[in-house]
């Protein structure tokens, strides 16, 4: 095959074949093409075998615009605003910020530069909860696979964020990954062809860490793994239990390929354990291990190398990038309530009989007895949650048995999981071991109690949402069991008649969790009750705006995991509102607020995040054992009640927890101002991302797209309070149906704005919508079959003073990398105009603010041969300026070599670029702009 025939087939090239014209894609070669249709999108991308055709594909040229076929100023500007938007292989250095569907912040480039720094990413993004690490682990997968540096990768996760994690690959980075659980993977391996697995037949998955780490599965998955790998909630693969340990075996043999991608991500990186830490930081380098023993000198070596590999930030350190915006103000509370009357002695005669109930126990002897005050713990916690997990913790038989008092004893249900470990277990704990007169009387008296009358805490919170109403506020309550979630959500739903009250619980799948919380979300006035099957997976920040604890969590991750579900990146309210509901004379709570909540809350003031309670469970257990069985003083009626004495009485006992926390908390500290990485500045990415959004349309521009293209096509969108509703019904047939093709066949409320108004769809520049009304119009006008969207025009204006003529450009190029050996060519696209001002010694005007000149108000009509004849004066002066034509094409060519060497030097990338221009250029559009002479 000739060279001539070789430089046809580049990616870029123009073909003709079939009957019409296509951009030749990356992949191509001389004996296979793939061909993109010179007005269609990427679904449309079809591969071609040359040999085979009736009719070899030729070199093509792009049409000139058509005089004839000229059309109005609204209709230049629409096809000039679709061209933009459709470009999906964008020209800038960063090959994904075309095809992603989120406005990443500037602090959240910092992990991708940090990635491209390296020949194999090995990347820990450890920030604070809801500050971003899934947009910015996503930014890294999309900016590797749009370079052609993986064409698979998989995300592996606890099961309950498997479904969250796909919905946000989908949503924000238009990847199509499939979920890999012990439900799904019989249904799916159904529909694979013979002698394909999955992993090779579905280039992204999302698994579950659960699935995955059994033997035959680990061995399977190691076998064909992917060339990129993210773990979400990582800590949770550090040694430690056998299930942690099986995960950290999988991961290292993963990380023993040393071109392998491994992206970790968690907001715990370290526990306390320092084993567990260094553990993780292995999987990075091995030799991150030999931190926890070096010598001064290499410590300080193997920190300053970590420091290439690991970022942790707060949201102080946030701050520091002027992008505070981005996260709302989070204003926490405290309300009080007392254990009055009847519901007091209830109180009092339960503690009693878990006293006598402890004390027969031990007295009998036998196995396990004791364990009988872990029993005591748990059931006067549920007499502090409601009276109806009360009533149901009584009505639950103890059996008695060595299992199941190790399973109350156990840490992560007593204690609401680590931080390792935060699967939350809803369901009461059995309180009842034999049918008793005085058992009967509690399980009555805690029937009677019931409602607002008898329950002080409920009379609390509900007088609280009343107060969170009034200000617009939309709170999710956060209860620590199943009947006490229901309870709340009966009376709340009784006491506010016109807000829309639901309860959300483990008894729910995770799909059915989520249906419920989007379909609350769409209410006016919402109250959501949840357990804290919600505190993690599923993300309330698109809906709801303010947190209650109706019930103290026992874990201060717990508690911050409850509120960075509503207090995260994509929160459209200025303030989050959080509060702390609580008995002042209740000793269990009395305990967990002094003697850890607070103190943890005063760290995360002062170091700006949260650090994980020391693990000591056997100790805790103890002291949380001994506070519980403190009597109340009933002749008290003052707040101090609430202190109890703790310190006094078990400060010897938590004396060795409270150092170990204060040592976590120095360590946090110093890792804190290593591993921030301020050495990345804002400016050093910032202009790179505001130039790209010039190149491929920004918020603005793709609202005016879509709203002009709706007018035009005679379904204008009607404005509402904060966000448009789209009307399909009035588009034409054929529009409807491709809409209909992505489930777009019913009226829809939409926001242009991120983050968007929390009842409305999102409109970005890749969402289908968008894709398709460009693709419709852009069709129409290259085909000459419509002039909604216009290729050339003659305007009249008052904001020019002399004839100015806009040339709309699209650029094409081949972007050459040569990495580790290998070598790569891609596309990229870009739509740049030119402007020709004047008659008589006409001026040239090339600069980036070009594009913009068709965004002048047209103030008078131009007669039909008038226009006609400005048009095909201006095509003849474009045809002896091809020289120049081409000249901006070689030069934007090596201003985006350069685009692409700034960034490579800030990231000190490794590796050979070349950009070479695909030639002729593509005349899209010719758009006279005549003054209008007053």
């Amino acid at each position: 095959m000739s060279s001539a025939a070789l430089i046809l087939f580049n990616p870029g090239a123009l073909v003709r074949a079939r009957g019409r014209e296509w951009v030749v894609q990356p992949g191509s070669s001389d004996s296979l093409l793939k061909l993109r249709p010179l007005g269609g999108s990427e679904e449309d991308i079809t591969t071609l075998l040359p040999g085979l055709e009736p009719e070899a594909p030729t070199a093509a040229t792009f049409p000139e615009p058509d005089p004839a076929l000229r059309g109005n100023h609204t209709a230049a500007v629409l096809l000039r605003d679709a061209l933009q938007l459709k470009l999906r292989a964008g020209a800038g250095p960063f090959r994904s910020f075309a095809n992603i569907a989120v406005e990443p912040r500037a602090y959240q480039l910092v992990p991708l530069l940090m990635a491209l720094r390296q020949p194999t990413v090995r990347l820990l993004i450890a920030d604070d909860v809801g500050i971003g690490k899934t947009i910015e682990a996503g930014l890294i997968a999309r900016e590797l696979h749009d370079r052609g540096e993986i064409a698979r990768f998989a995300v592996l996760c606890p099961p309950h964020l498997v479904d969250q994690w796909c919905s946000e690959l989908a949503r924000h980075f238009h990847f199509q990954a499939i979920a890999l659980t012990s439900a799904s993977v019989t249904r799916l391996e159904k529909n694979l062809p013979p002698g394909v697995s999955l992993f090779e037949h579905h280039p992204v998955v999302v698994v579950s860490l659960d699935y995955i780490k059994s033997d035959r599965h680990r061995a399977h998955f190691l076998s064909i793994a992917p060339e990129c790998i993210i773990v979400d909630e990582a800590h949770s693969c550090s040694t430690g239990g056998q299930g942690r340990q099986l995960r950290f075996e999988l991961l290292k043999q993963l990380a023993d390929d040393v071109e392998r991608h491994l992206i970790l991500l968690t907001a715990t990186p370290h526990s306390g354990d320092d084993t567990a830490f260094h553990n993780l930081l292995s999987l990075l380098r091995p030799d991150f291990a030999r931190l926890a023993d070096a010598d001064a000198t290499t410590h300080q070596r193997l920190r300053e190398d970590l420091a290439n590999h690991f970022v942790q930030r707060r949201r102080r350190d946030i701050e520091e990038w002027q992008d505070v915006s981005v996260f709302p103000k989070r204003l926490t509370a405290e309300i009080t309530y007392r254990l009055t009357g009847a519901w007091g002695e209830f109180f009092d005669a339960v503690q009693d009989y878990c006293i006598g109930l402890a004390e027969r126990t031990e007295a009998i002897g036998g196995a396990g007895r004791h364990m009988i005050w872990y029993a005591t713990l748990a059931l006067l916690r549920c007499v502090g949650s409601s009276p109806a997990a009360a009533e149901r913790a009584l009505n639950t038989r103890l059996t008695g048995t060595l299992e199941e008092m190790e399973a109350l004893a156990d840490e992560a249900r007593l204690q609401d999981g680590d931080e390792t470990d935060l699967s939350a277990n809803d369901f009461e704990p059995a309180g009842a071991l034999a049918e008793t007169a005085q058992l009967k009387a509690l399980i009555a008296n805690a029937r009677s109690l019931a409602g607002q009358k008898g329950d002080p805490k409920l009379k609390a919170l509900c007088e609280h949402i009343q107060e969170l109403l009034a200000t617009g506020a939309r709170p999710v309550v956060f209860c620590r069991y199943l009947a006490t979630a229901h309870y709340v959500a009966a009376h709340l739903r009784e006491h506010f008649k016109k807000a829309t009250v639901d309860a959300v619980t483990g008894e729910l799948t995770p799909e059915e969790r989520e249906l419920r919380v989007s379909d609350l979300a769409e209410a006016e006035q919402p109250i959501l009750v949840a357990t804290d099957c919600l505190s993690e997976g599923v993300n309330l920040q698109h809906g709801y705006t303010a947190v209650v604890h109706y019930d103290l969590a026992w874990n201060p991750t717990r508690h911050e995991q409850r509120e960075g579900r509503v207090d995260r990146f994509g929160q459209k309210a200025k303030e989050v509102r959080c509060t702390m509901l609580y008995g002042q004379d209740n000793p269990v709570d009395g305990f967990i607020l002094n003697v850890i909540l607070r103190k943890a809350e005063a760290i995360r003031k002062d170091l700006g995040v949260l650090v994980p309670l020391p693990k000591d469970a056997e100790r805790m257990n103890h002291a949380m054992i001994k506070a519980a069985l403190l009597k109340r003083n009933r002749a008290t009626r003052h707040a101090d009640q609430l202190d109890f004495g703790f310190e006094k009485l078990l400060g010897e006992e938590l004396k060795p927890l409270t150092t170990a926390w204060e040592d976590a908390r120095e360590n946090a500290k110093i890792n804190r101002t290593v591993f921030a990485q301020r050495r990345i500045k804002p400016e050093e990415v910032l202009p790179e991302w505001r130039r790209q959004l010039d190149l491929i349309g920004d918020e603005a521009a793709i609202a005016r797209f879509v709203q002009n293209a709706c007018a035009r096509l005679n379904a204008p969108l009607e404005p509402t309070r904060n966000a448009w509703r789209f009307l399909p019904k009035h588009l034409p047939p054929a529009l409807r149906e491709r809409l209909a093709q992505e489930d777009i066949d019913r009226d829809l409320l939409i926001d242009f704005h991120y983050p968007p108004d929390p009842r409305s769809h999102f409109i970005h520049r890749t969402h289908p919508l968008v894709a398709i009304l460009a693709d419709h119009l852009l069709e129409g006008a290259l085909q000459d079959e419509s002039s909604l969207a216009a290729r050339c025009a003659a305007t009249v204006t008052v904001d020019v003073s002399v004839v100015t003529t806009v040339f709309l450009l699209r650029l094409r190029y081949q972007l050459s990398s040569q990495k580790r050996g290998v070598t790569r060519t891609l596309m990229a696209e870009e739509t740049v105009a030119i402007a020709l001002e004047g008659r008589i010694d006409p001026r040239w005007i090339d600069d980036t603010g070009v594009l913009q000149l068709l965004e002048v108000k047209p103030s008078g009509n131009t007669g039909t041969e008038a226009a006609t004849r400005e048009i095909t004066h201006a095509l003849t002066l474009l045809r002896a300026s091809t020289g120049r034509l081409e000249n901006l094409a070689r030069q934007r060519a090596d201003a985006l070599l350069q685009d692409h060497r700034r960034i490579r030097e800030a990231a000190d990338d490794q590796g050979r670029y070349a950009v070479t221009p695909s030639l002729p250029v593509d005349v899209i559009g010719v758009y006279v702009l005549l003054p209008d002479i007053l």
